[in-house]
């Protein structure tokens, strides 16, 4: 089959009627998202919202292409994704979709700068001196140039996070899941990363979807998508939207 190329109107994530269950088939099955539909475009900023437990991290999982759904279609950046193999999610994951966590999960006796050449390698399969270029102008853009040496074990818990969203532009991918990544910040670090991600938002178009608890964050976001008990029960937005570069 060919692959089908993206163009500006195609949406980055579509999902329609889409179902995750456990243990399915089984006497205890259990349906943790209900038919959701949703549609993200290039250079959409949205917050999803809702209390623990609601489905924002499953949700998540399945658009990051980490889950797969239990019924319904899902479309990432014009890809059919239902039927593919885990071979084929694998390189459609790696080359389009960028992840920040809560946690960095960075690899503590690397350095800045290896950790942030680590999705490049892994599609390369050697390094080069692009790649340390590539990742050597990312760690300029999250401002930690002087850090780019350092290993990242001895490095903050904001400049670990820097290095983390760094590492998930490696691949300038279209789209970027932040799953709390400002909840283990105090204030000002949280600030910084989250303005980070806008910045890459609006210079590169990237389409940003970001789980958050902080209100006072997803108030600035372009639009709020709340999740209660697996369901998307609103979807407000929250300002205008800007055209992308």
């Amino acid at each position: 089959m060919a692959e089908v190329l993206p163009n500006d109107s195609t949406p980055v994530v579509e999902l329609r009627d889409v179902r995750s269950a456990y243990n399915v088939g089984k006497l205890n099955e259990v349906e943790v998202l209900h038919g959701i539909n949703l549609l993200l475009h290039k250079g959409d900023f949205c917050a999803v919202m809702g209390p623990s437990g609601s489905g924002k991290s499953t949700l998540l999982n399945i658009v990051g292409l980490l889950d797969r759904p239990t019924s319904g279609q899902l479309q990432i950046n014009g890809q059919e994704t239902i039927g593919m193999d885990d071979r084929a999610l694998t390189h459609l994951r790696g080359h389009t979709i960028g992840f920040v966590f809560q946690y960095h999960h960075l690899i503590t006796a690397f350095t800045a700068l290896e950790n942030v050449m680590m999705p490049i390698l892994g599609a390369a399969g050697f390094p080069d001196d692009t790649m340390r270029e590539r990742a050597a102008e990312l760690l300029e853009s999250v401002g930690l140039t002087k850090w780019r040496d350092n290993l990242a074990g001895n490095l903050s818990g904001g400049q670990q996070q820097r290095v983390a969203l760094a590492r998930a532009l490696a691949m300038a991918p279209a789209l970027l899941l932040a799953d709390e990544p400002t909840g283990n910040l105090d204030s000002k670090s949280a600030d910084e990363v989250f303005d980070l991600l806008r910045r890459c938002n609006k210079e590169q178009g990237t389409t940003v979807l970001f789980v958050t608890h902080n209100a006072a964050l997803a108030a600035r976001c372009d639009k709020i998508i709340q999740v209660i008990d697996g369901r998307i029960v609103d979807g407000q937005s929250t300002a205008p939207r800007e055209p992308s570069a």
